[in-house]
């Protein structure tokens, strides 16, 4: 298939805005996260950890095509690493995405965990919090220990609604996303099908967020998360 060629430019703004004629899409439409892990910053994140048992968390890129962050825990139940944006040397969480009613928001992320059934995940976005497993605030996914299922959660107050997006297979890659219409609901996505929706009951619309993610083991072994990439947009 060839490529089609728009020598005029191609653009998402109206003919009388100020990027009217500007040749390309405005990227200013849309606020964007990418992060593809071919390179890691400690300065980007705060960590909360738990180190019972032998060795301890770490945070690494790994040798893989298309970038990768490997978390891997120390060696005791309940032990974890979990990490949420701020993205400079201050130490504060940054929360810069909030659900908004008329703004369309996009999160979409690839990663697996080395086995299914014995960790807890998570990965979305949530407030500040260093229990994330247990949030108050967020629209995020989750696994538990024992299950291997995913679940896309929205959550407000405490109050959440929640759909299951897969069941996890040891060091396996997903690809999951959910999508806000800016309405009334929610879109969970594997591999790009759409698997639930939920009503925006307990959309968290009062909160700024952050980026969220992170593993516990659910025995006596250190576990891991790989991590290939996370995008979120939303439109302004």
């Amino acid at each position: 298939m060839s490529v089609s060629r728009f020598k005029g430019g191609l653009t998402n703004t109206k003919k009388t805005d100020d990027t009217g004629n500007l040749g390309v899409p405005d990227p200013t439409r849309w606020h964007q996260y990418m992060n593809d892990f071919d390179e890691y910053d400690l300065a980007d994140w705060v960590i909360t950890t738990t180190e019972a048992g032998t060795g301890s968390a770490t945070e690494a890129v790994g040798s893989e095509d298309g970038g990768v962050l490997v978390l891997t825990n120390a060696a005791d139940e309940d032990d974890c690493d979990f990490l949420q944006f701020k993205g400079g040397t201050n130490a504060a969480v940054r929360e810069t995405f909030k659900f908004e009613s008329g703004k369309k928001l996009f999160f979409k992320s690839r990663f697996k965990v080395n086995d299914a059934d014995q960790v807890d995940i998570v990965m979305g976005l949530q407030i500040t919090d260093t229990t994330p497993l247990a949030v108050t605030d967020g629209v995020y996914f989750q696994s538990s220990d024992e299950a291997g299922t995913l679940s896309l959660n929205v959550t407000k107050d405490s109050s959440t609604s929640s759909g299951t997006v897969a069941t996890l297979a040891d060091d396996t890659y997903v690809q999951v996303g959910f999508y806000y219409n800016g309405k009334d609901e929610v879109q969970g996505f594997l591999n790009d099908a759409k698997i639930t929706t939920l009503a925006t009951t307990n959309l968290p619309d009062d909160e700024e967020l952050t980026i969220s993610f992170g593993v516990q083991n659910g025995e006596d072994v250190a576990q891991s998360m790989s991590i290939d990439y996370i995008f979120v947009a939303k439109e302004r």
